[in-house]
């Protein structure tokens, strides 16, 4: 470490450690459980699918906290006060950025106003834009569902830690970010040989909203529409929209509409009576993961578990 680094540190320790010992004695107050060491180095991460994956960056190097609980929508979750508090005292803020967390981003952007390190993930890997519905040409954020993507996600998360959080052993987090990494890279071959399998004319997706995006970009799928024509669940369809897409499926002969496991599937099995021919409803894993032994505690599971629910489902006579 060096010594203005060193000084810097010891400037904000004081102010930093009371409000870590405030942000303990509420935690224990409204759960009675433990809480972390204030003096290890801190990792906030808004969402759980980059808390999986931020995680597996950093292992015990740091204390990672994640805001976004499993199941949770990203579009509508919020934090409490504690948490709140955790951002601000963080030394490092990782978040998807591109609009995703539309109720934390504020204490997201308090947090880089006081001086803390953050990053945007979603900002940093080559983002696509939306090209229909409400949300057209805004950018998209729902980047994960590319693995390659992730792939250089996580070198930039690695990058950051290593440069922002003081204390953490440099060759373990590299280390770290080269095996998870792999991992990726092997998870995005075995993608592409299941696809392969499923013919070009049934590469076709209906969702409940507009969140495969980089996943057809990256293994050659054609978005029919999505039952809420946006990228994000807070909006709702209207009836022409439902009867125009009703429409489309009944013209591209789309076999199968694909919707969130945490979300209601009521407007997809609307959507599938509005149209005259014979639509399966799949549930996906798409914006969240689940607790453990639910089909998608990990980004790597949550992946491998869509991949084999979209081919089956594509493929299935």
């Amino acid at each position: 470490m060096s010594n203005d680094c060193a000084t810097a540190r010891r400037r904000r320790g004081p102010a930093r450690l009371l409000l870590a010992s405030l942000t303990a004695v509420v935690l224990l107050g409204a759960s009675g459980c433990g809480t972390a060491d204030p003096g290890r180095p801190s990792v906030v991460v808004t969402t759980n699918i980059l808390g999986d994956i931020t995680r597996s960056i950093i292992g015990d190097e740091a204390e990672v906290t994640v805001l976004m609980q499993a199941g949770a929508d990203p579009h509508s979750f919020g934090v409490s006060a504690p948490q709140a508090a955790s951002i601000e005292q963080a030394d490092l803020v990782v978040y998807n950025g591109l609009g995703l967390e539309e109720n934390v981003l504020r204490h997201v952007e308090a947090a880089e106003e006081a001086g803390v390190s953050t990053l945007a993930v979603g900002d940093a890997v080559d983002p696509l834009t939306y090209t229909a519905g409400e949300s057209a040409d805004e950018p998209d954020p729902h980047f994960w569902t590319d693995p390659e993507r992730v792939g250089a996600a996580v070198g930039l998360i690695a990058d950051q830690v290593i440069e922002h959080v003081e204390g953490i052993d440099r060759a373990v987090v590299e280390k770290n970010a080269s095996a998870y990494g792999a991992q990726v890279t092997g998870l995005s071959s075995w993608m592409r040989k299941q696809f392969d399998t499923i013919p070009s004319e049934r590469r076709q997706l209906v969702t409940n909203h507009h969140v495969f995006g980089y996943l057809a970009q990256r293994f050659g799928f054609r978005i029919v529409g999505a039952v809420i024509p946006s990228g994000t669940t807070l909006a709702s369809p209207s009836a022409s929209d439902l009867t125009s897409l009703a429409t489309a499926i009944e013209t591209a002969g789309v076999k199968a509409i694909f919707a969130d496991s945490s979300q209601p599937d009521r407007l997809a099995q609307v959507l599938k009576h509005e149209s005259d021919i014979e639509v399966d409803v799949v549930p996906l894993f798409s914006e969240s993961l689940t607790e453990k032994g639910k089909g998608a505690a990990t980004y790597l599971e949550m992946m491998r578990a869509n991949t084999r629910s979209i081919t089956k489902g594509l493929t299935t006579e």
